[in-house]
Parts: structure tokens; C-alpha cells; sequence
């Protein structure tokens, strides 16, 4: 096998698409180390990878602001890098194009992509059968790497606790997501925050957006100290640390369960709407997936998740908190 020295991958979804695609970077750098590594990703996820210690260079995708145009000034900064290999991760038309057109010796990506028939390699890429996402995009690589497949990884700092008012053991708490069936609901979360050892104290984290969410539950659970607020107060990577720290992570289906995996962090993610069976699953070596006792028929519901339960009822949403307790002490 001949070695690799210039090698793009691309994923310009959201934040928990690029973290899991952080276990391609893992098997690309263990099989081609002195390969120059980039990483093209859309904006406002490039804070991931600041200090990351294999990626030569990571490019930003504007997609709210001139969206074609940054494409297009991007692509000729492709062209003049002239890559070996091209991994694009996305399967939808426009990075399609954009890879074709790249100038890239080799390209790689999924079946599913509209301009797949013009990649040197393709390959299936399907939903709903058990198979973890790491595990979909490793097929697109599995012939360069001897490698077992890696878990995700992000190389944050350790995170200087007096940045936040956590004095002592404490677990850290995501109760939002995009996707309101995603969530597991507001009661759950502060009968949860009732019910935990009330020496140990609570991070709320989650986007600036999110903060409001976060300041109703502690209304809800005033007379209990030690709860606290974070929501906006810290970057990606200085959550992931405050996660790893943590001597729990309560999180739903959504990025926060993927900042966890990446930094081995414990956790205990609430899947609502969504299924198990799709592959996004917690990869901490301590973890636990927790769904309603009675699933409800229309469990999934979609891929994604919805702005609100199709039936009305949100059944999926009722989610037993015992073993959530539990599994913090075990």
C-alpha cells in the first residue's frame, strides 16, 4: 500500500456528525502518520478541533452567509492543494459536486450521493439496522487501514474548574436538543435533579439558545443548592472537558451524547423518539441507553427527530428514572 501524504475528509453537517467523523481522522492518522491531514467542515464547528494534534488544517463552509460563494473560494483552494485522497462523508448533491470537481487523485464517499457514479469508491450506506455510524464510514477506508476501527476522539484542555462555581463532586446535565421529540421532557429532568444524592452538585449545559430552557428547571428545583446554569458559558471543548470530569453525563440523542464518546466521558443518554438501532449510540466505556418501559407503535418517528410528537402524546418520552439514579451510584 502506498503512502498516503495529502488526504481531505469531509463532513459539513452538525456538531454530532463531526465528532463521530473524528474516528476516520483516529484511522487515517494510525495508518498514514506523516500524511498532512485536513478536515473541511460548515461553520461554527471548527472550534472542535482548536490544538487537535494531526489535522494540518481545517476549512471553513459558510453556509449562512454567501453559501456558494465560500463553496466556490474553497474548492479553488482544493484544487491548489491537489489531495491523493478525498473522503467525503456527506451524501447529499452539492459536496458531491464539489468533490468531483476537487482535483482529488481519489475520492471516496457514499452510494447514496447523487454524483457517486463519478467517485473512485463507493459504498452502501444504510440506516436502521444496529450498525454504529463509526462503523458506516469506516467501509469507506477499511482497505487503507489495518487498524480495529477507533472510537471518536477530541483533544481538549483540561478545564480549570474555577472558571465555573463547582466546588465538589458533581454530574453535568443536557436537557436541550434541536429536535423537541429528542428531548427528554422538563418534568423528567427536574424530577431527575430531585432525586440525585443531594451531595452532588448539577451542571446544566448547552448553547446560549438554551439557557432560558435551563433557568425554568432551576426555578422548578429552587430549594435544592447546588444546580447550576452553564449554558453558553463554555466552549465545545471545554464542555467535553467538564464532561470528562463529570461522575456522570445525563444526555439525550443529540451532540452531547457524541462530546461524551469523544472523551470517554460516563454517560446515560434518554433516547425519546428515536432509535437505538440507527447507530448513534453512546461509545464511553461506561454508558447505558434508556427508552420508555412501553414503547409506543410509532416509535421511530423519524431519523431526526420532530418539532413535535406527530400522535400528540409523546409516550416515548416516558422514560423511568430509577435506573438513571442507579447507574450513577453503581
Amino acid at each position: 500500500m502506498n503512502p498516503m501524504k495529502n488526504i481531505l475528509l469531509i463532513q459539513t453537517s452538525f456538531i454530532g456528525d463531526v465528532i463521530l467523523a473524528t474516528a476516520m481522522l483516529e484511522d487515517l492518522h494510525d495508518s498514514f502518520p506523516e500524511a498532512k491531514i485536513d478536515l473541511l467542515v460548515r461553520k461554527g464547528n471548527e472550534s472542535l478541533f482548536k490544538g487537535h494534534p494531526f489535522i494540518s488544517e481545517v476549512l471553513v463552509w459558510d453556509k449562512q452567509n454567501a453559501k456558494y460563494k465560500s463553496l466556490f473560494d474553497l474548492l479553488k483552494q482544493v484544487r491548489r492543494n491537489k489531495y491523493e485522497l478525498l473522503v467525503n462523508l456527506q451524501r447529499f448533491a452539492t459536496t458531491g459536486l464539489f468533490s468531483v470537481f476537487s482535483g482529488a487523485k481519489e475520492i471516496r464517499g457514499f452510494s447514496k450521493n447523487p454524483f457517486s457514479a463519478l467517485f473512485s469508491k463507493r459504498v452502501h450506506h444504510s440506516i436502521g439496522d444496529g450498525t454504529h455510524e463509526i462503523q458506516r464510514n469506516r467501509l469507506l477506508i477499511d482497505d487503507l487501514c489495518n487498524n480495529k476501527a477507533s472510537n471518536p476522539r477530541l483533544y481538549p484542555e483540561r478545564l480549570d474548574l474555577g472558571k465555573t462555581p463547582i466546588k465538589g463532586d458533581f454530574v453535568c446535565m443536557a436537557p436541550n436538543s434541536v429536535w423537541f421529540t429528542k428531548m427528554l421532557p422538563k418534568q423528567k429532568w427536574i424530577e431527575l435533579i430531585q432525586q440525585l444524592p443531594k451531595d452532588i452538585e448539577i451542571a446544566l449545559l448547552g448553547a446560549p439558545g438554551e439557557k432560558a430552557v435551563c433557568d425554568a428547571i432551576i426555578e422548578s428545583v429552587k430549594d435544592r443548592e447546588g444546580v447550576y446554569n452553564l449554558c453558553g458559558t463554555l466552549s465545545l471543548l471545554e464542555s467535553a472537558a467538564l464532561m470528562k470530569m463529570a461522575k456522570m453525563n445525563y444526555v439525550n440523542d443529540s451532540a452531547p451524547l457524541h462530546l461524551c464518546s469523544a472523551v470517554n466521558a460516563p454517560q446515560l443518554a434518554f433516547f425519546c423518539s428515536t432509535s437505538p438501532n440507527f447507530g448513534f449510540t453512546p461509545l464511553s466505556e461506561k454508558s447505558l441507553v434508556l427508552e420508555a418501559d412501553i414503547k409506543p407503535s410509532c416509535k421511530p418517528c423519524g431519523l431526526h427527530g420532530k418539532k413535535a410528537c406527530p400522535e400528540h402524546h409523546f409516550k416515548c418520552g416516558d422514560i423511568s428514572l430509577d435506573k438513571a439514579v442507579g447507574f450513577l451510584i453503581d
